[in-house]
């Protein structure tokens, strides 16, 4: 998978980041929902990838800074087509990375909490991150499972 700072004007961009959203807000609870729109991934606290295999997008993920340490992981999600494929476990290394690269040593995630989304789980505490109470705005909510890393370790 090649990963390119992502483009929120092309097409298959738009399509794929549509589909995500529409897809995780069926899934939640009304006012459970914190995805960020398009706008949301062009703000300049924000980065933004997407994963390419070949010529088909397949993932995205973003990295939004909440301090010069501390980073939150939005905007997780894979082709439903291409899943168990590794494609978002590259990515979330790739935030990960980066995170380390700017000086983070914190990286937290909201994700909900139904079994829609125990996959996400799985990625998540598969490369390290554990259960931590609501930050930087969020309250508890049980819809909402936070989880954090400590990229000190």
């Amino acid at each position: 998978m090649q990963i390119r700072n992502g483009d929120t004007t092309d097409p298959r961009v738009i399509a794929l980041f549509d589909h995500h959203v529409t897809a995780a807000r069926a899934q939640t609870a009304p006012g459970s929902d914190h995805a960020l729109d398009l706008a949301g991934l062009r703000a300049p606290d924000v980065a933004f990838w997407t994963g390419w295999d070949g010529d088909t997008l397949v993932a995205t993920g973003a990295l939004k800074t909440i301090s010069p340490d501390y980073g939150e992981v939005k905007s997780m999600h894979t082709l439903q087509t291409t899943r168990r494929r590794g494609f978002g476990g590259r990515m979330l290394s790739h935030i990960i990375t980066e995170a380390r690269a700017r000086g983070m040593t914190r990286l937290s995630l909201e994700t909900g909490s139904w079994d829609y989304f125990k996959p996400a789980h799985a990625l998540y505490q598969a490369h390290g991150f554990v259960c931590c109470g609501p930050f930087e705005g969020y309250v508890a909510d049980p819809n909402s499972l936070f989880l954090t890393l400590d990229l000190g370790s």
